[in-house]
């Protein structure tokens, strides 16, 4: 799933008539990155969610035949339904086995290929998630959890940033209104005090493209290095 209904209210005034999946990384649609790279990682089946201008992204995006895989939309509220609620409103078409998640936003080299081995264990090690974390930006210095061989903590001397993207068995929305907007943090917190989600350290390139500074940063960096 591409989480990709957000209002854009930082990177306000291009999200005014563009969706902000829509504007441009290296001559290329952020949510385009993400569509490619889920496809290389032999992902066949996607699930977009969105809200605002959402019009503009099923006419760009369409049925997802071009990058050969095939996109399920999950229409929601023009005031949208924050991560955990888009999640939980995009239940029936994810299916039952675990699925990976990816903030819309972001521009980042994550390997998504390793999400299907990730995912087949979740259960084994009794597990509802596995978080994939990134260095403290600078707009996070102070970072989200902590991590240690796999094992995500709440507090910790030294914290990593949640990068948006994560592995997820249905059971971690049982509870989640699919009609209310609901943010995820809450509930992985609560689920990370159960010892319930594992994690991962990304020390790879990553970008949270949430304001138009930051995405005339990840333009330069993908210009120069993958263009």
């Amino acid at each position: 799933m591409i989480l990709a209904a957000g209002r854009g209210e930082r990177m306000r005034p291009l999200t005014d008539n563009t969706p902000k999946p829509l504007l441009e990384v290296g001559g290329k649609p952020l949510i385009v990155w993400h569509i490619e790279r889920l496809a290389d990682a032999n992902f066949k089946e996607i699930v977009i969610n969105h809200s605002h201008l959402g019009d503009q992204l099923i006419e760009t995006i369409g049925s997802g035949k071009r990058w050969g895989v095939r996109i399920s939309w999950s229409a929601e509220p023009e005031t949208a339904l924050e991560t955990a609620g888009g999640i939980a409103h995009a239940l029936p078409l994810l299916g039952f086995a675990p699925f990976l998640v990816v903030n819309g936003d972001i521009w980042t080299d994550y390997e998504y290929s390793y999400a299907h081995g990730i995912g087949g264990e979740l259960a084994n090690h009794n597990k509802l998630a596995h978080i994939v974390m990134v260095p403290n930006p600078p707009h996070n210095p102070e970072g989200d959890f902590g991590l240690m061989h796999e094992h995500v903590m709440e507090e910790s001397e030294y914290k990593l940033t949640f990068a948006g993207i994560g592995i997820y068995q249905r059971q971690l929305f049982n509870n989640v209104d699919p009609d209310t907007p609901t943010p995820l943090g809450p509930i992985l917190r609560e689920a990370i005090r159960e010892d319930k989600i594992s994690g991962e350290y990304h020390n790879g390139h990553w970008f949270d493209v949430g304001t138009p500074e930051r995405l005339k940063d990840a333009d330069r960096f993908v210009k120069m290095n993958y263009l």
